[in-house]
């Protein structure tokens, strides 16, 4: 028998309770990564990359990652790239991002702010505020 659970609004607004910036870049991860960490004073680490899994192929794909945590706030700073190694997009409805920025537990700085150095920042041509709760593939950034 197969079992289902359902979930309320509030329950749902809590598991996408992160800050997403989409960055658009013709960097590769490395130099993005380097030069994210000199306009925002932090350390990004390349870390093993994130596998997804398609459900029509059964195919993985799988994005660089990078990630940060902040010793003394503790806000949390990963750097995905939206397309992987076998080019399967992590958020397919926005082809036009070529990395997402993602914050978690960011209770002291300013997301505006943020925007603001990234866009300075070399190499990084745009940037965009996103609501996680708005993206259909908002589920592929659970981690």
């Amino acid at each position: 028998m197969t079992k289902y659970k359902l979930f309320d609004d509030d329950e749902i607004q809590e598991f996408y309770d992160f800050e997403l910036i989409g960055i658009c870049s013709g960097f590769s991860d490395y130099r993005l990564s380097w030069n994210i960490n000199q306009c925002l004073h932090i350390s990004l680490e390349k870390q093993d990359d994130y596998c997804i899994r398609t459900k029509k192929k059964g195919e993985d794909g799988f994005h660089s990652f990078y990630q940060f945590t902040h010793e003394f706030d503790l806000t949390e700073y990963y750097l995905i790239k939206n397309v992987s190694s076998s080019f399967k997009r992590l958020i397919p409805e926005q082809d036009q991002i070529d990395y997402f920025l993602l914050l978690k537990n960011n209770v002291v700085h300013d997301l505006e702010d943020i925007l603001e150095k990234l866009k300075s920042s070399e190499g990084v041509e745009t940037a965009f505020i996103f609501d996680p709760n708005e993206l259909k593939s908002r589920s592929n950034l659970l981690f």
